[in-house]
């Protein structure tokens, strides 16, 4: 499989004065409003690769090295999609960053060898428990708004990315299992009758 482009900047200035005004620039040099859905896409992305960071680094901290190094890699993903969602189709070039039906594959693979240690769910689980766990859980919750918004994109949106997306959030959640496990950490069932409202009953 060829390679992607390597990416070609030169950020010699943070700020440029642009976006001043309230829109912002694709990479085919078209001006949008910053409240576009499109730019609102990749935003979310954006804002989902940061908090990843967070994820990653408690991972590490926690030993977890597989898990991070997996994570890792979805940041690379991320910003690819980014790309292509920051991108018009009639200026992405062939060999654009971009997300492919193979990163989903691989997401299906990491998701069943690590559900395969996991004992089955009998509730919902709250996020929490560890700092690593509920950080995963905000990943997916991001990952899911960033899955919406895309998917309201229509055919604007890449269907490969709306896929990719939509395991990615379930690896969050997968992932935020495995890691408490790892860890020695008991799971927190919903528990609907824990409730105030029970308790007056």
């Amino acid at each position: 499989m060829e390679e992607f482009n390597q990416p070609r900047l030169a950020i010699n200035r943070v700020y440029t004065r642009g976006g001043d005004n309230g829109q912002t620039s694709l990479v085919g040099g078209q001006r949008l409003p910053k409240s576009d859905p499109r730019i609102e896409a990749y935003g979310t992305i954006d804002e989902l690769n940061a908090f990843i960071g967070l994820a990653r680094d408690s991972a590490n901290l926690h030993g977890l090295g597989e898990l991070s190094g997996i994570l890792l890699r979805v940041q690379h993903e991320l910003f690819n999609a980014g790309s292509i969602l920051a991108t018009l189709p009639e200026d992405a070039h062939p060999k654009q960053p971009r997300i492919t039906g193979a990163e989903a594959d691989q997401l299906e693979r990491e998701i069943d060898a690590m559900n395969q240690s996991l004992p089955p769910l009998r509730s919902f689980v709250l996020p929490g428990g560890c700092r690593v766990n509920a950080e995963l859980h905000v990943c997916r919750t991001v990952c899911r708004r960033a899955e919406r918004i895309c998917v309201a994109l229509g055919d604007k949106a890449d269907p490969a990315i709306v896929k990719y997306l939509n395991r990615l959030s379930d690896a969050f959640f997968v992932w935020s299992r495995w890691a408490s496990q790892e860890l020695g950490i008991e799971e927190t069932l919903w528990e609907p009758n824990k409730a105030a409202s029970r308790a007056l009953l």
